[in-house]
């Protein structure tokens, strides 16, 4: 029978409950977390992590809760967690650009969140500095609908960064994965994901066939991307319909 402990923790500035089994608990993250503070005292050097999922996965919370832990256990290096969701192209250029996704050009307003509205040469600029310097990271601010520049001063040993194209295999996101020094991947159920994008689309107001609309045209496209198109690095978890990962 698995057991299920709570923790409080900060995503996207927001104090928010997160639910986890202990055995998982032991059993991946820990060892996970240790693996990368040995690889990071082997090389000596800033350790890079890519986290890559499709959407509604639970990555932005799951990497808030690994910097959490590696806080908690003393004999770990800190990990400071990081989103790739500041490098979207601002509001006012998503708004007034067309973006051309598999070969058809279409408004950016209506694909945002697919690879095409991410900057990613500001993206490429970034990784370049990470590794030797404390530079300023851009966050996606939920409550603006908008990128603000330069807001998380990287500072730790291991950084771990978490979005959707981090592992894609087309370029220019795959030759950005020299930059990092471990991957990490995980899969999820299409059903189940679709499952918990319609509903956070009806919590943000939306009817239940807006929601599965805007699922069809836009995120189901990104779920299907990210599990078909990622490559698998080094780690592969799976998510399950109860939240909790395995590792396949």
């Amino acid at each position: 029978m698995k057991e299920w402990k709570e923790y409080l923790i900060k995503v996207n500035g927001f104090e928010m409950k997160a639910v986890y089994n202990e055995e998982t608990i032991r059993e991946v993250f820990l060892p996970l977390l240790k693996h990368l503070h040995e690889l990071q005292k082997q090389k000596n050097e800033r350790l890079i992590v890519f986290m890559a999922a499709p959407p509604a996965v639970g990555k932005t919370t799951l990497s808030q809760f690994l910097e959490y832990l590696s806080k908690e256990e003393q004999e770990l290096t800190e990990i400071q967690a990081l989103g790739l969701d500041g490098f979207h192209y601002h509001s006012d250029y998503i708004n007034s650009h067309d973006a051309v996704v598999f070969g058809e050009t279409v408004p950016m307003k209506q694909v945002k969140g697919c690879p095409e509205t991410y900057d990613t040469a500001k993206v490429r600029k970034k990784l370049e500095k990470i590794k030797t310097e404390d530079i300023l990271w851009p966050i996606y601010d939920r409550n603006l609908h908008d990128v603000v520049e330069d807001q998380i001063k990287v500072t730790k040993d291991i950084i771990l960064i978490e979005g959707n194209w981090l592992l894609l295999k087309q370029e220019p996101w795959r030759s950005m994965q020299q930059y990092a020094d471990y991957k990490i991947l995980i899969l999820a159920e299409e059903e189940m994901l679709k499952e918990r994008l319609v509903s956070r689309k009806e919590k943000g107001g939306s009817s239940r066939e807006e929601a599965e609309a805007w699922y069809q045209n836009s995120d189901s496209k990104n779920v299907t991307r990210v599990l078909r198109d990622s490559l698998q690095g080094d780690l592969l978890l799976k998510v399950e319909g109860d939240n909790d990962y395995i590792k396949m």
